[in-house]
């Protein structure tokens, strides 16, 4: 997907930083990526080397001569480097109104974990 991000076969495409936030809780840290009028099928989640990759694509849906075109086709790209301790093979990302979630859950040895004190 990467070399098809860059050019569009009749069009300079616009490369577009889509707004995220990032958040974390004991179980997990939670990406969730602003992607308006991308399709499942035109987004990519790689996490690789401690880095999460975020890419995604969005076609024209212009049917006609453009008057005035705020959403045209273009590419969202972001990459975050990640924290150690973050189980790869359970990471799972959903795409829902426009809006992509991306959930990667620590491993459990990297969780806060409260001691019990004993009675002595």
């Amino acid at each position: 997907m990467k070399n098809e991000l860059t050019k569009s076969t009749n069009e300079e495409r616009s490369a577009v930083r889509p707004r995220v936030d990032v958040y974390e809780s004991e179980r997990e840290y939670l990406v969730v990526a602003d992607l308006p009028g991308v399709a499942k099928e035109a987004v990519e989640v790689h996490f690789e080397g401690g880095e999460l990759r975020l890419e995604a694509r969005r076609e024209s849906t212009a049917a006609g001569t453009p008057i005035l075109e705020e959403y045209r086709a273009a590419d969202y790209r972001r990459a975050f480097a990640m924290p150690d301790g973050i189980d790869a093979e359970k990471i799972e990302a959903q795409l829902e109104k426009g809006v992509l979630t991306v959930s990667l859950p620590k491993i459990a040895a990297k969780r806060p974990r409260r001691i019990e004190i004993r009675p002595s």
